[in-house]
């Protein structure tokens, strides 16, 4: 009689544990060489301050380091969700080899996150002028930046810890939560003066925010599908 084969376990999954590893070190490397600057940016997010953008004196090296932090946010958000994806389609990463699926949600997500930035500027330019967008941009990159800095743990948890999806995704809203509430709070700093400002903002925050987040959830849930039947 052959032995069943074992279920699949992201733990022992030799691609998940590349990139947690591949993660740590580009984190470290990355607070080696600019940890001034995202120390900058920090602080420079959290004061509302009237001035031109930081991108401004940024090195074409601080540049490149943070691209590589947005890349490994995108990277770290794909992990999690293939973590609720182990436990909610087990038959999906049975199937398709998990580097496949990895690239293709880490790409799911980068796609995301440039469509935003994209509305950002649309909506930013026809309502709010070109300094507060600048300034908005830069305090929404800031806050990708970081992302994968409190992702990491997240991640690793959930993988070596057997959260489960539930878990998982429990944590993940709370993160996203967290996350959208440093969003809003910028936004008012920025674009709101009044009650009339705010009332404005809370619809935009609605179309910007919240539904971006159910297409999103969509698109991986078709994605998923889709795979399931032609892989």
């Amino acid at each position: 009689m052959n032995p069943l084969p074992l279920p699949y376990s992201l733990r022992a999954d030799d691609t998940v544990a590349l990139l947690l590893l591949g993660c740590f070190l580009l984190s470290a490397y990355v607070l080696s060489r600019s940890r001034k600057f995202l120390f900058l940016l920090a602080k420079d997010f959290l004061l509302n301050r009237e001035r031109t953008s930081i991108f401004a004196n940024s090195t074409a090296a601080d540049m490149r380091y943070l691209l590589l932090l947005i890349l490994q946010t995108c990277v770290l958000a794909a992990l999690l969700t293939l973590c609720c994806l182990a436990g909610g389609e087990p038959q999906l990463v049975g199937r398709v080899p998990s580097a496949l699926l990895a690239t293709t949600l880490a790409g799911v997500w980068l796609l995301a996150l440039a469509a935003k930035w994209a509305v950002y500027s649309l909506v930013g330019w026809v309502f709010f002028g070109n300094g507060r967008t600048s300034l908005w941009l830069e305090s929404y990159s800031t806050l990708l930046y970081y992302a994968g800095f409190v992702l990491y743990p997240v991640a690793l948890c959930a993988v070596y810890f057997d959260w489960g999806w539930h878990t998982t995704a429990i944590v993940g809203v709370i993160v996203g939560i967290l996350f959208k509430m440093m969003i809003f709070y910028k936004w008012q700093q920025l674009f709101c003066n009044n009650l009339h400002g705010i009332l404005l903002l809370i619809l935009y925050f609605c179309a910007l925010e919240i539904v971006p987040c159910f297409m999103l959830y969509q698109g991986v849930m078709q994605l998923t599908h889709y795979l399931i039947i032609n892989i």
